[in-house]
């Protein structure tokens, strides 16, 4: 390996985490610093899918066309703080330029090398530290209300086909039989293999914290101001009216990374997608396996004690209250889709998913600024490839080439 570096990773969320362990397996020193701790944040609330095929963006072809209906329709998965829409504006004209089959194809592209072979990227981060006991192997199924309902759905099947994945297909009976728990209205499934799921996302983040602390990592609370530089070259970040001395930053601190980046030389249109979880705690049955339901867009993962319904998609920034709506349109959905189950208690959750304009993440050295990087901009997809970021982060720091081309999430492409 190349010389022993003092790494400051920013942000404690799963990249972060990742890259920790990953840089610490190489040798390095590392300092993990997050202003709330690790795992706190998105990486707590999260579906919990190890989601390997989810390579498709939101941004599909006539996506332009629908949002207006789905705004309007109290029913569907999509969700407007109007006020917020003078600042939001610049950015989402940016986003749905992407909606067309081409960037879909660019997109898809990209993402599979981060996401495509999530299970086995998890279980090599997390082997030996204490988190193992989290991660779940399981089938990942997408449930439909029949065969024509999953045949509309024929695009974004297409891209996943163009990408390596395949799946088997349950239809009527033998839907019910592989998992009865669900409503007889969803008569279709299809069924991809070798996925997972994470049976606690926050204490799994939490886990390989405590793993990177046992082994000599240091945890800092802070807030992270800038990143300090002398002739180019990183010296230490600084962080609650101190600085913290490190050879080496990276910025993985999901939507909160923009204004960092900025000071790096990086303007990222970031957004938050604010994404909402509802748990059902002590339910009286569990689903086998993680589904995502077409007909809401959200997905219902078996969890330690609870099952938690996640995906529901809202734009309003990082400053406003959780809304009502959502919460209320994931309990409809539950007792729509889970006709039978009683639970004992809920938790609701809203946190904020890093949305970049082109939806492929940024990863990779920022130029300029020797021994700055950045590993942000996962989307709805970041617990799934947050293993693989932060290991080909480590690989770029250590000087050795990863057998992916960074170039497509290259800050660079940001440069200001």
């Amino acid at each position: 390996m190349s010389e022993k570096k003092t790494i400051a990773i920013i942000g404690a969320g799963i990249v972060g985490v990742s890259a920790a362990v990953w840089l610490q397996r190489d040798g390095h020193e590392v300092i993990l610093i997050d202003k709330a701790g690790p795992g706190e944040g998105t990486s707590h609330g999260n579906g919990g899918v190890l989601a390997s095929c989810s390579v498709v963006p939101v941004t599909v072809p006539g996506l332009l066309g629908k949002a207006p209906r789905m705004l309007f329709d109290r029913s569907q998965p999509l969700f407007m703080k109007w006020g917020y829409i003078p600042k939001l504006l610049p950015w989402l004209l940016r986003y749905l330029k992407h909606a067309n089959t081409d960037d879909v194809n660019h997109i898809a592209a990209a993402l599979t090398p981060i996401v495509g072979d999530s299970l086995n990227d998890h279980q090599a981060l997390a082997q030996g530290t204490g988190a193992e006991k989290w991660i779940t192997p399981s089938d990942y199924l997408f449930l439909y209300e029949n065969r024509q309902h999953f045949e509309g759905d024929a695009f974004g099947w297409d891209i996943r086909r163009k990408n390596g994945f395949t799946w088997d297909e349950l239809e009527g009976q033998a839907f019910h039989d592989y998992d009865p728990v669900f409503s007889k209205d969803i008569s279709f499934a299809a069924r991809l293999g070798d996925h997972g799921h994470i049976r606690d996302p926050g204490r799994y983040v939490k886990d390989l914290a405590a793993h990177v602390e046992a082994n000599g990592g240091r945890i800092i609370q802070a807030a992270v101001d800038d990143v300090a530089r002398e002739n180019g070259k990183v010296t230490g970040v600084r962080a609650g009216g101190h600085t913290i001395a490190c050879d080496t930053a990276i910025v993985t601190a999901g939507v909160w990374s923009g204004p960092l980046a900025r000071k790096l030389g990086v303007a990222v249109p970031l957004e938050s997608e604010r994404g909402y979880h509802l748990e059902l705690v002590e339910p009286s049955a569990m689903p086998k396996s993680p589904v995502m339901v077409a007909s809401g867009k959200f997905v219902a993962t078996p969890m330690e004690g609870r099952i938690r319904l996640a995906g529901i998609v809202e734009f309003g920034g990082l400053d406003a209250p959780p809304s009502r709506a959502p919460f209320e349109l994931l309990r409809k959905n539950a007792q729509s889709v889970l006709p039978g189950i009683t639970w004992k208690d809920e938790v609701e959750w809203m946190g904020h998913r890093p949305a970049p304009v082109d939806s492929i993440p940024v990863i990779g050295e920022v130029p300029g600024a020797e021994g700055a990087y950045m590993g942000f901009g996962h989307h709805h997809i970041g617990l799934t490839g947050g293993p693989k970021t932060g290991r080909l982060l480590a690989q770029m720091i250590a000087g050795r080439t990863p057998n992916t081309d960074m170039t497509v999430y290259a800050p660079s492409r940001y440069k200001t």
